[in-house]
């Protein structure tokens, strides 16, 4: 048979598809941009015809339908990484998590966790009978060479991605044509924080430098500020819109990597329409499995690897608390501790946590005495390198106990730092500066106090504005 034939033979709609499935099986989804949700939508759809069925699936974008309580004995979510719409579900025991590195996902999937089908997003065929599994490649692909089940949602607005990001149709069960438009991750305006974030931060970065970049404000931040660089590269589990300027401009080339020269490395892209035509039948962008992309040797095959990575807290020992709110799972660990245990590795290499000092409109300080009760260690303190705030850089690495404690205090947010400047006499029995110190100290509390200040008179202003010219 020709590849069309078999491919024909194999299409059907989604209601066909979803009778594969039985009582108890495991079934592993597609992620973020590259979720199936047509055939998602069918399951939801047909679910009292199923009875103990686990849905294991990453990051989602979207609802998840498996958390209703009409789907209890029916659908179950075995989540590995909690997102907006499953925490409350995670931490009132109805969904399921399981916690990993991010590289090590396709293992504990594969000979852990055993799913018999695996569902995926994929674009046509092309003239090959090769598909692509486009923005997400990361565990997915992978599924597709162990489970008894494929299905493949085929949709025309998956881009088609080069690197090990192809299947031939042979290897699938049913493929169900639903063309929808991809979620999408829209980059929103940068914030002043997260602007002198990404200033500090790239006063790490130099000419020639690999980079681990993410996604969000400040990793757009941190883009903003490259365009005096030169001879860049990436090597990163996932990136967003920020790049694919930097790109086009050549400032991010790849010239200078020790393996993948000239091409751009990436797990997954999470953007807009922006990023996903950048990367459509782009030979320089190649999408790998995570367990290539985040395996740390892997990583540190790069000289010059930069890793830059986000927390919500940080306790003065280094200890860095990135996916857990207290007793609440917050995110994932992902693939924090892979990348800095690479860029660790690295020949000249350098591993960065960026966050903002507060959280909570600054109501409370991401720098902390001890880590909040309940809370998992996500990256140990034996692993910080650079810690950035929007005060300034810490640098932790081999570095005592006090100095780093120290180190912490001052790029921590000045109406915290008496507080902080007291639990460090506390625990290390000494004052934290010396009487010089302490006035510039005062000196920084008194300048954010006025600013502060300011900043309710300015806003206090513009509301008397609005109110007036309303009447």
């Amino acid at each position: 048979m020709t590849w069309n034939e078999i491919y024909q033979s194999r299409l059907v709609t989604a209601e066909e598809a979803i009778k594969a499935i039985r009582d108890g099986d495991k079934i592993v989804t597609g992620f973020a941009c590259g979720e199936p949700f047509g055939i998602e939508r069918a399951l939801v759809e047909h679910y009292r015809d199923y009875k103990n069925v686990q849905i294991i699936n990453m990051l989602t974008l979207g609802d998840s339908p498996w958390c209703e309580p009409h789907m209890k004995g029916h659908f179950t979510l075995n989540c590995l990484f909690a997102s907006q719409s499953n925490r409350k579900a995670i931490s009132t025991g109805i969904c399921e998590f399981t916690t990993s590195h991010f590289y090590e996902i396709p293992d504990v999937i594969k000979n852990y966790i055993c799913p018999r089908v695996s569902i995926v997003m994929v674009s046509p065929p092309d003239k090959h009978g090769y598909v692509s599994f486009g923005t997400t490649v990361d565990y997915t692909r992978g599924t597709t060479d162990y489970c008894e089940i494929v299905i493949a949602q085929v949709n025309k607005y998956m881009p088609r991605t080069f690197g090990n990001s192809i299947k031939h149709v042979r290897d699938f069960t049913y493929f169900v044509e639903i063309d929808e438009p991809l979620p999408e991750v829209k980059s929103l305006e940068i914030t002043q924080i997260e602007m002198q974030i990404g200033k500090n931060c790239a006063k790490l970065i130099h000419d020639g430098d690999c980079l681990q970049l993410g996604i969000g404000g400040i990793p757009n931040a941190i883009c903003a500020q490259l365009w005096n660089k030169k001879d860049l590269g990436i090597h990163s589990e996932l990136v967003g819109d920020g790049v694919v300027d930097l790109l086009e401009a050549g400032i991010i080339n790849n010239k200078k990597k020790q393996t993948n020269n000239g091409r751009t490395i990436l797990g997954a892209a999470f953007g807009s329409k922006k990023l996903n035509d950048y990367i459509h039948d782009n030979p320089s962008v190649e999408l790998h499995p995570i367990d290539y992309v985040n395996n740390p040797i892997e990583i540190a095959k790069n000289d010059n690897m930069v890793s830059i990575n986000s927390c919500l807290q940080v306790d003065l020992l280094g200890q860095v608390v990135s996916d857990t709110v207290g007793l609440n799972q917050f995110s994932a660990v992902g693939g924090q501790v892979d990348f800095v245990r690479g860029a660790t590795m690295s020949r000249g290499g350098r591993s960065i946590i960026a966050m903002p000092s507060t959280a909570k409109k600054g109501l409370i300080s991401r720098i902390v005495p001890l880590i909040a009760e309940g809370s998992a260690v996500t990256t140990p303190r034996n692993d910080v390198n650079f810690v950035v705030t929007e005060y300034g850089i810490a640098q932790l690495k081999g570095r005592t106990l006090k100095e780093r404690a120290k180190a912490l205090i001052l790029i921590s947010h000045p109406r915290f730092r008496p507080y902080l400047m007291l639990e460090y006499r506390k625990r290390f029995n000494e004052e934290v500066f010396s009487s010089e110190e302490l006035k510039t100290q005062l000196s920084d509390i008194k300048e954010q106090i006025e600013n502060t200040v300011g900043d309710i008179k300015e806003k206090l202003l513009d509301d008397l504005k609005c109110l007036l010219s309303a009447n």
